[in-house]
């Protein structure tokens, strides 16, 4: 749902000229987003959104670069160049590494923010991942299997 809503406030930003929170939580509820001022204020935050200047000295949320743009390409890179292997033990993910690359690649992870994975824990070749349950496991293990292969 938080990923959903995050990305209709990046549509409907890029789409109207919106200059206030209350203005925002006004055009998600019209979309159906139950929100909350605290809401919205966390979800501008982890947008990183930012008010830029628009004529008449009006200012307008923004975002100065799409989550994911260039960044998701730097995190796919490094997790891509450091990565070995993966195998699932139960709802554990471990992950190997060339040798002292563990800590690069477990933050590349991190920085994917799949909501599956509970924790980890990186060694210097080694990553070990808890998710919520084997299912998870699976899931994050083949979503992360296409970066490696693409």
């Amino acid at each position: 749902m938080k990923t959903k809503r995050q990305a209709k406030m990046l549509e409907l930003i890029r789409k109207y000229e919106i200059e206030t929170q209350e203005e925002l939580s006004d055009y998600l509820e019209k979309e159906g987003y139950q929100v909350t001022q605290a809401t919205v204020s966390r979800d501008i935050r982890e947008l990183k959104l930012t008010k830029v200047p628009m004529t008449g000295g009006k200012q307008k949320y923004a975002a100065l670069q799409e989550p994911g743009d260039d960044m998701a390409l730097k995190y796919g890179r490094v997790f891509t160049d450091g990565f070995l292997s993966m195998d699932i033990a139960q709802n554990i993910l471990v992950i190997k590494t060339v040798s002292g690359m563990a800590s690069a690649v477990a933050a590349a992870l991190d920085a994917m923010a799949f909501d599956e994975i509970v924790g980890s824990i990186a060694g210097d070749d080694t990553i070990m991942c808890v998710l919520h349950s084997e299912d998870d496991a699976v899931r994050v293990k083949n979503r992360l299997r296409k970066i490696v292969e693409e």
